[in-house]
């Protein structure tokens, strides 16, 4: 990751200087608006390459990597319209971190085949929902939204920690539709399961 995080820090140094040297007497604007967001990268890279050095195991290297992925692709879009060129297909790297949990026999994410199996019963369900035992399919339905526009990454700018939280959403919500036999079109809980 190290060596990821030098590479895009030299690229955006590179393109930087092209910003400022190339652009500045042509389309002053555009120069400067590329050489802020540039940096921005830049910073983020650095911030990113500081907790590399303090990460204490699997899941922050993890959650690390795919911040690195994240910066790359903001690189891509910036490096495209820096050069106006269309953005680059940019080639997926093995991720390592499922390669081991295959390898280990570890599944999909987090290490669980069954994202089901991370909820045991309708407390446990309701409880992560925040919900008393027995609520109503729209207030199950309705606290399941609310909670995932916080969690889901595309609200939090890419920030894919909340994952785990989430999947442990998802498994609830599905978990109590499939005790309730509640339909999309459902009003009322069927609790004849």
């Amino acid at each position: 990751m190290k060596s990821r995080i030098a590479e895009l820090q030299a690229r955006i140094t590179k393109d930087v200087d092209y910003a400022f040297e190339s652009l500045l007497q042509a389309q002053p604007d555009l120069s400067l608006k590329m050489e802020g967001e540039l940096e921005e990268v830049l910073r983020m890279a650095e911030l990113i390459e500081g907790e590399l050095d303090e990460a204490s195991g699997i899941s922050e290297l993890e959650r690390l990597d795919r911040r690195i992925e994240f910066i790359e692709d903001r690189f891509e879009e910036l490096e495209a319209e820096l050069y106006s060129r269309p953005r680059r297909r940019r080639k997926r790297r093995p991720n390592l971190f499922d390669f081991f949990r295959q390898a280990t026999g570890g599944g999909g994410w987090g290490g669980s085949t069954d994202p089901q199996g991370e909820v045991s019963n309708a407390a446990q369900a309701f409880a992560i929902l925040g919900l008393e035992e027995g609520s109503s399919y729209t207030a199950v339905t309705k606290a399941f939204r609310m909670k995932v526009k916080e969690l889901h990454p595309d609200a939090r700018a890419g920030d894919r920690s909340g994952e785990v939280q989430l999947r442990k959403l998802i498994a609830a919500y599905q978990y109590i539709k499939s005790i309730y036999n509640w339909g999309e079109d459902t009003a009322s809980p069927s609790r004849d399961a």
